[in-house]
């Protein structure tokens, strides 16, 4: 072989295009599952639209096209992460299409949910929603939010202040901070309403939901008007609120306290049905509830430091306990069954 020929050290090598390996991008996961979302959800609507149309529109009524296409985007979006979530784990979405849905046949259709002075509770703008508590099972709590969002004009969510045992919870905590609720302490409440949120307080807490049948629509203490400081810090307005019929939906008869101490619960109740029917004692009673909200107590009228007085604190904390009081009093009166 010639010189010309011979390979010299360090000389590149010259690879025919023909021969050299093709180079591809590495799969994007994300691009993947979006793909396998979307065929997925096409291949639904195909199937409803094609096969099973004439049924779908007997069983699911008309305009089932537009409902089925929405819960086939909003199930693309949740395979795909294509959501959003607030610093609170407040996801929006989750909450309007899944949580209130299966909420509200319960308020409209087993416990018949009257909701009045709706309009006291701002189109925009935070506000402090303060309401009794009680019936053994926080069901009232739910059925407020269900009935802010539904009748109000601007469709507001209520953002529930709940106690820890909430958070302590398996699934129940994390499905709490899915639908808008936080820890019941005054750095959240006045971080969520400095943001103009709706924000939903009950200061009787566990001694409000678990006191005896023979002490129904008797306001426990509302404790140090933690709230209150919050709402003037914020200066937005407190919005009493007084439930009537939630306190008959689980007749609280006896408190099983020794075996919920072991248990680590509040109490343990014993209703007319619970525990003698065992898991059908756990169904609530269908009684007619009636929601008022009051007129605003407004706040802005006072400085940032009045928080700090404990007199104002005490005398509008107690301002906001008669009201509700004397409101559940009144709503007693006009009430003509416990279940019609």
């Amino acid at each position: 072989m010639s010189a010309a020929h011979q390979e010299l050290p360090g000389e590149a090598k010259v690879i025919p295009i023909e021969s050299a390996p093709s180079w591809s991008p590495a799969p994007d996961p994300a691009a993947d599952l979006a793909a396998v979302a979307a065929r997925l959800a096409d291949g639904l609507g195909d199937l409803l639209a094609d096969r099973l149309g004439p049924a779908a529109e007997s069983v699911l009524g008309k305009g089932w096209e537009s409902r089925a296409a929405n819960g086939l985007a909003f199930l693309r979006r949740r395979i795909t992460g294509d959501y959003e979530v607030d610093e609170f784990g407040f996801d929006r979405e989750l909450t309007e299409e899944v949580f209130l849905s299966a909420l509200r046949p319960l308020a409209e259709k087993y416990f018949r949910v009257e909701v009045r002075g709706i309009e006291h509770i701002p189109a925009q703008g935070g506000a402090l929603v303060v309401a009794n508590h009680s019936g053994v099972v926080p069901l009232d709590a739910l059925m407020t939010q269900v009935a802010i969002h539904d009748h109000h004009p601007a469709r507001r969510h209520l953002r529930m202040l709940a106690a820890d045992l909430v958070f302590v919870l398996p699934l129940v905590g994390e499905l709490a901070r899915k639908a808008g609720h936080t820890l019941a302490c005054n750095e959240d409440a006045q971080a969520l309403l400095e943001r103009g949120e709706v924000v939903g307080v009950w200061p009787e807490g566990f001694k409000g939901i678990g006191k005896p049948f023979a002490d129904r629509y008797k306001l426990q203490r509302f404790g140090r008007g933690g709230f209150v400081a919050s709402a003037l810090r914020a200066g937005v307005p407190i919005v009493p609120c007084s439930i009537v019929g939630a306190e008959e939906t689980y007749p609280m008869l006896g408190n099983m306290k020794s075996l919920a101490r072991l248990l680590g619960l509040p109490y343990l109740p014993i209703t007319p049905t619970f525990p003698w029917l065992g898991p059908l004692g756990a169904l609530p009673l269908p009684t007619k509830w009636t929601i008022q909200f009051g007129e605003p107590i407004r706040t802005d009228g006072y400085p940032p430091e009045a928080a700090e007085d404990p007199m104002l604190v005490f005398n509008l904390t107690d301002e906001v306990r008669e009201t509700i009081q004397h409101t559940l009093y009144r709503l007693l009166v006009d009430r003509r069954s416990v279940f019609f």
